[in-house]
């Protein structure tokens, strides 16, 4: 586990109860956003959180080694002692890897909407090619160096049930600015693989209790991402949030900590 990071991140806790949480936010996010869910757990749990590269407080990446290792180099250096990990979206592909790499100091792992598409793209979803497609705009933008309009249009993609961009706070809009070139930087990852997730046997590892949650509404995607995962991990199952979209933590945070509460519950011997 590393001990020092060349670029340290931010981070910060939530509550005072005895279960110790682990969290990783989503991309063009940042670690505030468990605030909600934390609030809802906060007699019970201390959510402890820290910002990705180019995100909140942490620095922008430096475009050393991969956008991926980097954050879960980060986040392993928060992994001192056994916790219940949880990640959301582009976060959620982060705390996977985390688990994989310290599945002792895991006592569960929670995976909200994670955008790990290889699993989509290895099992031939027809969902990978719609949300090509749907991202092309956005991918246009951010080719043609208009990172404002790349930041706009991935906000409109992935910000379901989330606020409009034009009705955002304007620090919120600089902010999805900044952190936009994390998209691009985390494709291999995302898509490709680059970390050897899927490789034979590296799953199968992963004995802890696994949860994930969905969004109702969310891209079609996501769902054959969930249940490949589901497919391929020993002890995972999966509930959906109806009339949520992707951003369920922060649309949804109640029921998210709800879920949370009875996975934890239902697994107090791990």
């Amino acid at each position: 586990m590393p001990t020092s990071l060349p670029q340290p991140v931010f981070t910060r806790s939530f509550g005072h109860g005895a279960r110790d949480v682990l969290a990783v936010h989503c991309s063009l996010g940042h670690s505030g956003a468990w605030r909600g869910v934390a609030e809802h757990l906060e007699a019970e749990a201390t959510v402890r959180a820290f910002d990705t590269l180019s995100h909140g407080k942490s620095p922008d990446w430096d475009g050393q080694g991969d956008f991926q290792d980097r954050n879960v180099e980060a986040g392993l250096t928060m992994l001192t002692h056994r916790c219940d990990l949880v990640g959301h979206s582009f976060g959620a592909t982060v705390a996977l890897r985390m688990a994989l790499a310290r599945p002792e100091l895991v006592r569960s792992l929670t995976l909200i909407d994670p955008v790990f598409f290889a699993v989509a793209i290895a099992d031939g979803s027809a969902a990978v090619e719609d949300m090509e497609q749907v991202q092309e705009p956005f991918q246009a933008a951010w080719e043609s160096g208009d990172v404002a309009q790349a930041a706009r249009l991935f906000n409109r993609i992935w910000g379901g049930g989330g606020p409009k961009w034009p009705d955002l706070p304007e620090a919120a809009r600089a902010g999805m600015i900044r952190s936009i070139h994390a998209i691009p930087a985390a494709r291999a990852a995302l898509h490709d693989d680059l970390a050897g997730v899927l490789r034979d046997g590296v799953l199968d590892r992963l004995t802890l209790p696994v949860l994930m949650i969905q969004g109702g509404e969310t891209h079609p995607v996501i769902f054959d991402v969930t249940t490949g995962l589901e497919r391929r991990l020993p002890d995972a199952r999966i509930k959906t949030v109806a009339g949520s979209g992707h951003m369920v933590p922060v649309t949804h945070a109640s029921e998210t900590a709800g879920l949370l509460r009875d996975f934890w519950g239902a697994h107090s011997q791990f």
